[in-house]
């Protein structure tokens, strides 16, 4: 699609010399037959890779680049980050946010970045409608250079899916929004949130869910179950497949069992749990592929543990290079307490690795059959050491582990997400419109 001018950006000035240069791809051939599909997303989230967090969402840019890949529909992703005047690093994660460009393009689909104004622990209440202001400006200089759409595809519900639902009102476009994990199973215990996510939904042209437990928690919350489609994640089967073990292990220098865990390091996905499994286990290794806030603390947990000279840390792995560490070790640890779809699961079931995973809801969408991996019956170290016994004593073969990630490929999921598009598009010039909040 037409490049949106440096002025629809936040009407910000181009960046210094300072700024971080971003990503470049070359140009993509199929540019122009897709400037001419019938559907053209503005794909809107905040969960959405960058050259700063080039993990960050990634789940989202995969789904979207298979269906551009397709070559059915043209894209546009403007991805808001909360604006923050500073880069030092003693200003955290906020200066990261301050060193994203405001524009650059990925597996060449054009991403703009523009800033919205948050209040830390004190504006959570009010985001929605912070964001929507912001972005509204920026959407309507995108359309008046040229590069329109007809269709919202909003991911994250809050605050991301309430501010489309907004900006669809004000555009006239129709909004469909996906429920992704916390967004809708905590975020709504904050009675003010959970008023605006069902008004969100309400006026919704569609509402997609990752999994089937993400659906029923957005039907006990009150949204009609008629407007919820599932579905789910799926895995780039070429991208992800079973290496040459031993010739990985050997340049990894690992030996004996080795146990993997992928992901941000924050609380909920349970990084602490594994370790005090590890800590009874003196025969494994521990590789913990991420970064976050409870580093430290987790590098000062393993200390206390004597587990110093098992664990490594291994900062941000290139999502290109995860095979490399998923073929090498026996089982993927993942001790959540809670989870969307999440797609460390089925890379490391493509690339053969077992799982074992404690029991949030969901699971048993993922690790349903036998090759697949273990369930926890509890999160705890206990329960992940005998879910771990029990997949090593039954020991699948990586083949047959792999057998169950080829019918989560993302074909099945591209033709399903083109279909609703294009129900919700023929649907849209019959819809009544909603009221406001």
């Amino acid at each position: 699609m037409n490049a949106a001018p440096a002025s629809a950006i936040d009407g910000a000035a181009p960046p210094s010399r300072n700024a971080v240069t971003p990503v470049t791809a070359a140009p993509d051939p199929n540019s122009i037959a897709r400037a001419e599909c019938p559907i053209r997303l503005l794909v809107f989230t905040s969960l959405y890779p960058n050259a700063v967090q080039p993990r960050h969402g990634v789940f989202v840019e995969e789904r979207l680049r298979h269906l551009v890949d397709a070559g059915r529909i043209a894209a546009t992703v403007v991805a808001p980050v909360p604006w923050f005047p500073f880069r030092h690093r003693r200003f955290g994660r906020y200066a990261g946010f301050a060193k994203v460009p405001r524009r650059e393009r990925r597996h060449g689909i054009e991403i703009l970045h523009p800033r919205y104004p948050v209040i830390p622990k004190l504006g959570m209440g009010i985001a929605p409608n912070l964001m929507s202001r912001a972005m509204l400006p920026v959407l309507r200089s995108l359309q008046a250079s040229g590069v329109d759409f007809n269709l919202i595809d909003a991911h994250y519900f809050y605050p991301d899916g309430v501010a489309a639902a907004r900006l669809g009102k004000s555009l006239g476009k129709p909004v469909v929004i996906t429920a992704r994990g916390s967004d809708v199973t905590w975020i709504p215990r904050y009675a003010r949130a959970r008023r605006q996510i069902l008004w969100a939904a309400a006026n919704a042209s569609a509402i997609v869910a990752v999994s089937q437990a993400l659906k029923g928690k957005l039907i006990n919350l009150g949204v009609d179950p008629s407007n919820i489609s599932v579905l789910r994640n799926g895995v780039d089967l070429d991208r992800f497949a079973p290496g040459d073990r031993e010739a990985l292990r050997a340049k990894l220098r690992l030996g004996g069992v080795v146990w993997l865990a992928v992901g941000n390091l924050v609380e909920l996905k349970g990084v602490h749990v594994t370790l005090a499994a590890l800590a009874k286990l003196p025969d494994v290794t521990l590789l913990v592929a991420g970064q976050g806030p409870e580093e430290t603390r987790l590098r000062q947990l393993a200390d206390r543990l004597g587990l110093a000279m098992r664990v490594r840390f291994l900062g941000t792995i290139p999502h290109a290079r995860l095979c490399e560490y998923y073929s090498a070790a026996d089982a993927m640890v993942l001790a959540s307490s809670r989870e969307g779809m999440p797609n460390v699961v089925l890379e490391a079931l493509a690339c053969g690795t077992p799982v074992v995973a404690a029991p949030f809801d969901g699971v048993t969408e993922l690790l349903d059959a036998p090759e697949a991996g273990e369930i926890a019956s509890e999160r705890s170290a206990d329960a992940i050491i005998s879910a771990w016994q029990r997949l090593r004593a039954r020991a699948p073969t990586r083949a047959a582990t792999r057998s169950v990630a080829e019918r989560l490929g993302w074909q099945p999921v591209v033709e399903a997400q083109y279909a609703l598009y294009q129900s919700v598009l023929s649907a849209a010039p019959r819809q009544a419109s909603g009221t406001r909040p």
